[in-house]
């Protein structure tokens, strides 16, 4: 047979084979072409009012804090409290030895009774000269004299009547009375030691409730916060850190009255009355300044927004379960959830999940997902 009738049979196999192929496709290929559509996982758009924050991290200081001193020498004979114990204004906290302020006081009462013996025979002998010399009997000096000396000695009487207020004084100080309510810290000088006057501080005592939260937060924001504050009273919470407890809530008291050259910030202050005592001073605390609310802000799970070369974008899943490409606008973020300002409608689906696998126009599944809450 020639050369040119294989040829011929060859052409016609390939052929037959080809259509076979085509005719019954191979099971992995069927199986492919079912599950083309990507899993994903979807949150709802929501239009929903939401508060308008600022963020800042505090930390918490003592309303009013006391370092207690001794007004007096002497030695500390008494200690009535403990560290680290509640006490209220009035209570007594130390005694210092009295003795020698008692000792005080009785001599310059003494002296008062002395004095005030001298002035009544003074003022009587006064008395009489004035009549002596309106007789003649003695000259005008002689009774200006003895009027003087009883002025004088009236005069002496008036200060023993100061010396003996300043000796009680004294003696008052021997006991030392909390000056403020509030909690107790170290003790500084224990029971037993001489003290000195306006010397050491016994202890210190802070005042925490109320409590504040002193914070910063960029000088940017100022206008706001004063164009809200002037409105009304602006509610501040105040969380731990690292804290699954509900936060504080007080309300902004303080804006200071210059901006810090050196780091463009303003501080603030706010007040809690931590009641529960779950600030304390020293505390660092995630802040959270509520200016106003947004009535109608657009609201998508944060996990939806991603980023590129053009700026943030979602991937929105359409009615026919494809997905394309939306540049958006964030506002701001609030916990898990992002506030949109453009590029979102109420109502519409967008994937939080899965987002790497996808191209604007790929067919999806949803496989989970939770609206906007």
């Amino acid at each position: 047979m020639s050369r040119s009738f294989w040829l011929g049979i060859l052409v016609i196999c390939a052929i037959a084979l080809g259509a076979c192929s085509r005719g019954t496709p191979a099971p992995a290929e069927a199986e492919a072409s079912q599950d083309s559509a990507v899993p994903v996982k979807v949150g709802r758009v929501e239009q929903r009012p939401e508060p308008v924050e600022i963020q800042a991290i505090g930390n918490i200081q003592p309303y009013t804090t006391v370092s207690v001193k001794s007004e007096v020498g002497g030695e500390l004979t008494g200690v009535h409290f403990t560290e680290g114990q509640e006490v209220h204004k009035g209570q007594l906290l130390f005694t210092i030895d009295p003795r020698p302020f008692e000792a005080a006081l009785k001599l310059a009462e003494a002296n008062r009774a002395k004095n005030l013996a001298q002035a009544a025979r003074a003022r009587a002998d006064a008395e009489r000269y004035r009549g002596l010399a309106a007789e003649g009997v003695i000259s005008q000096q002689q009774y200006d004299q003895a009027r003087a000396d009883a002025e004088a000695l009236q005069a002496s009487v008036e200060a023993d009547e100061a010396a003996i207020e300043t000796a009680r004084l004294q003696l008052s100080y021997t006991k030392i009375y909390a000056p403020i309510s509030g909690r107790t810290g170290n003790l500084l000088v224990h029971e037993g030691n001489l003290v000195k006057e306006n010397d050491v501080a016994l202890v210190v005592i802070n005042q925490i409730q109320p409590i504040y939260a002193v914070f910063a937060v960029p000088a940017q924001y100022l206008p706001e916060i004063r164009r809200y504050h002037s409105r009304r009273p602006l509610r501040v919470e105040a969380s731990p850190k690292d804290s699954n407890q509900p936060g504080a809530v007080g309300v902004l008291t303080f804006i200071d009255n210059n901006v810090d050259t050196a780091t463009g910030t303003i501080q603030l202050k706010a007040t809690f009355q931590n009641r529960d005592r779950a600030l304390w001073p020293g505390q660092f605390v995630d802040v959270t300044v509520t200016l106003t609310t947004q009535p109608d802000a657009i609201v998508v799970p944060a996990q939806a927004i991603q980023s590129g070369q053009q700026g943030q974008f979602v991937f929105v899943v359409k009615p026919d379960m494809t997905v394309e490409s939306r540049p958006v606008v964030v506002d701001r973020t609030r916990g898990a959830y992002a506030i949109v300002s453009q590029g979102l409608q109420p109502g519409e689906t967008v994937v939080t999940d899965g987002q790497l696998r996808l191209v604007p126009g790929s067919r999806v599944t949803v496989s989970g997902g939770e609206p906007a809450q």
